[in-house]
């Protein structure tokens, strides 16, 4: 998942806000249109004010001689962020002035890119606060969230709600072909106009003051409902004291929930561990236990999401109506390739019919299992992993834990590196610079002449000031304006396990094609070739962003590819042709159940963000609206939907509102384009490898998401791939 949270170029301010907080999984921040991660009234009415005794020592203040330009982070204290922020936005009131009040008549140069280089001060401050308040938070930066993600939002309206500012953008816009602008310049000039008309510029007074005052409502509501999410996560905790209720699990896996010292073991709601140990754990009462601790987050008492996720629908209701839109679905999805909420049903409906047939043989097999061990219960939700698991060893010999040794992460991260030169010529060197944790590694990106294309830095390890899932995020975005060659530090973030001191950490096959994913984005950010940062790196619609991240997970699985980073930890030895092609072939199992708590959690999503501000209006309990449009798909009630509502952080927290189908949207454009290279016969192809690089991750948002997609594969995708690779092709529904 992306997670934009950088510099703070005016038309991209709200995507740089967007990205605050949340348990996301793959490209996070909402369209730069809305801005919900920090709200909005007059500017007039919020006085800043900041001193220079407030800022004397402040390491934001002054230029950062340290490698690559990373935040120093051992010098930055909590105390600096506040006044380092202000005077940021000081700064920012200071540029839009200067355009606004520019007695030239509004040219491209004095107007449009006069504003996408605004803001950099502030960028600097808010990108590394964003960002350390996911990987290492603590009370007093929650607190400092509440207070800082309004203002931000605040200053953010009134720009784009500034109607001198929006006369003079009107008036370039005007101009159109008679400025004899190239194309990145064009595009600039289209997606400045569009952000501010989006945003709701051309309103009255009245209705931009309600839309103002909605905004930083939600901002609240949203930080509320990370903040929440993150302590029920981290303040679960099954622990074990009796060594027999250990049934199961690997000895690698014991090791790594062991407490130091203890004869107890811990096991948390993070993802990795969650689904490792509902998987392998023979203890069903544990499973249960540990099923509901992470279903139940944030549902009950003063941690109740519930109430939030009520309120920030209806607000987002209210906000479409009064912009001109029936839901904040259409809204949302009006410049994405999906085009309507009605649309990406239809999709997600296609798909789901054969996943939902799938599961219940999926089903009918797991119940046949649990009865000829004589066992006598009946399947429920907390039974799943692990008979799934065991009944995928039955039918294809297959035991996933034997994959573990070949899957070391220095091992796996050298092989996406590997894959990233063969296919773009790009490498990787490590380096040493500054760090917000220790376990932090840091690497120097160089293109295929030698030139630094930007730094990359990868936070492996979960810990509890960090937040759950995996994402890629950026400290500084690229940009090349007036010979102002300014190259990105990008981040990759997972939460894999921390093995004992001196172990190896060894991988599920799983967390390895995450591993690729989330370097897909990465890469999307490193090689762009952008020079605005309005649509540099990682821009995009949400529906098409996954799939520069999304593709890549397909060479992890290749036999060619593991031949190269799958060796054993301990001998060598490279991983087996004939556990290859029981991986392969075990693939595809177990995808009705994957496809059908994915596609019920988009439908949920849909669901809660079609509503009118009347239907919003009639919900009064969260969960009793989820369950009622749950059943009206036909999910079985042994499926829990990936995401429950309550920590749905995704649309809730994060910037996928009206937008989780797009993991599997981009799914089709993955599974088509990987088939383009199949089709060569090398999965290295070099003519289809420049392409996806000029096309895709050099490309930004230069041109639309479908017409970039089409100049790399030829021609516009197919849903079959998508069935084929999920094994539905035949499933039928």
């Amino acid at each position: 998942m992306k997670n934009s949270g950088a510099a703070v170029s005016i038309a991209a301010l709200a995507i740089a806000l967007a990205a605050c907080g949340g348990e996301q999984t793959q490209n996070e921040a909402p369209d730069a249109s809305v801005a919900e991660s920090a709200p909005s009234e007059d500017a007039e009415s919020d006085e800043i004010t900041v001193s220079a005794a407030e800022l004397e020592g402040n390491p934001f203040t002054a230029a950062w001689e340290t490698p690559y330009g990373a935040p120093p982070f051992s010098e930055i204290n909590d105390d600096h962020y506040m006044p380092a922020i202000k005077d940021g936005i000081l700064d920012l009131r200071g540029e839009i002035d200067a355009i606004v009040n520019n007695a030239e008549q509004p040219t491209f140069e004095n107007t449009i890119v006069a504003l996408d280089l605004a803001g950099k001060q502030l960028g600097k401050v808010s990108s590394t606060f964003g960002n350390i308040t996911n990987t290492d938070t603590n009370d007093a930066l929650r607190a400092l969230e509440s207070e800082i993600y309004p203002m931000l939002t605040r200053e953010y309206n009134t720009i784009l709600f500034n109607e001198s500012l929006f006369e003079r953008v009107k008036a370039v816009h005007a101009q159109g072909d008679s400025l004899e602008l190239d194309e990145q310049d064009a595009r600039l000039l289209e997606l400045t106009h569009r952000d501010f008309v989006r945003a709701g510029a051309a309103l009255d007074k009245e209705t931009k003051d309600r839309v103002a005052a909605i905004n930083e409502e939600i901002s609240e509501l949203t930080t509320k409902f990370g903040q929440n999410l993150l302590k029920a996560t981290t303040g679960f905790k099954l622990e074990i004291t009796d060594p027999a209720e250990l049934g199961g699990l690997s000895e690698s896996f014991k090791a790594a929930i062991k407490v130091d010292g203890e004869d107890k073991w811990v096991v948390g709601l993070n993802r990795s561990p969650f689904e490792t140990f509902m998987t392998q754990s023979t203890n069903r009462e544990l499973r249960r236990q540990l099923f509901d601790g992470y279903r139940l987050r944030a549902t009950e008492g003063e941690i109740d999401n519930g109430p939030l996720a009520i309120k920030i629908a209806q607000l987002r209701a209210e906000r479409a109506q009064l912009m001109g839109y029936q839901s904040h679905a259409h809204y949302q999805l009006e410049t994405r390739m999906a085009k309507t909420p009605e649309a990406a049903e239809e999709f997600l409906l296609r798909v789901w019919r054969p996943g939902l047939a799938r599961a219940s043989q999926e089903l009918t097999d797991i119940q046949e299992l649990i009865n000829a061990d004589g066992d006598g219960f009946t399947a429920a939700g907390h039974d799943w992993w692990h008979y799934a698991e065991r009944v995928r060893q039955e039918r294809y010999a297959f035991d996933d834990a034997l994959l573990a040794p070949y899957f070391e992460l220095n091992a796996v991260r050298e092989g996406a590196f590997d894959m990233a030169n063969k296919l773009f010529g790009i490498t990787f060197e490590e380096v040493e610079t500054p760090q917000w944790n220790p376990v932090v590694t840091s690497y120097d990106v160089k293109d295929e002449n030698g030139a630094h294309l930007g730094l990359f830095m990868m936070d492996m390890y979960a810990r509890d000031s960090k937040r759950g899932g995996a994402w890629m995020s950026t400290y500084r975005d690229a940009s090349d304006i007036n010979g102002d060659r300014i190259r990105p530090i990008v981040t990759n973030n997972m939460n894999l396990i921390a093995p004992p001191e001196g172990e190896p950490t060894l991988m599920r096959f799983d967390e390895v094609e995450t591993l690729f994913h989330e370097f897909g984005h990465g890469l999307h950010g490193l090689m762009t070739q952008i020079r605005y940062e309005n649509f540099s790196g990682v821009d995009g619609p949400r529906d098409y962003t996954e799939f520069p991240a999304q593709i890549l997970e397909h060479w992890a699985s290749q036999e060619q590819m593991l031949a190269d980073y799958a060796t054993h930890n301990e001998t060598g030895e490279v991983i087996p042709s004939e556990l290859i092609e029981k991986m392969r072939n075990a693939s595809t199992f177990n995808q009705g159940f994957k496809t059908t708590e994915f596609i019920a959690a988009s439908l949920l999503d849909l669901a809660w963000h079609n509503l009118t501000p009347e239907e919003a209006a009639q919900i009064t309990d969260a969960r009793a609206f989820e369950k009622e449009v749950l059943a009206g798909y036909g999910l079985p009630e042994e499926i829990e939907p990936r995401y429950r509502s309550q920590y749905f952080a995704h649309i809730f927290a994060g910037g996928y509102s009206a937008g989780y189908y797009a993991y599997l949207w981009s799914e089709i454009l993955d599974a088509d384009g990987f088939m383009a290279f199949q089709e060569t016969g090398d999965i290295f192809d070099p003519e289809l490898s420049q392409k996806l690089k000029t096309w895709v991750y050099e490309a930004g948002g230069l041109r639309e998401a479908d017409e970039l997609y089409r100049n790399f594969r030829g021609k516009d995708p197919e849903i079959e791939p998508l069935l084929r690779i999920r094994g539905l092709d035949s499933a039928g529904g």
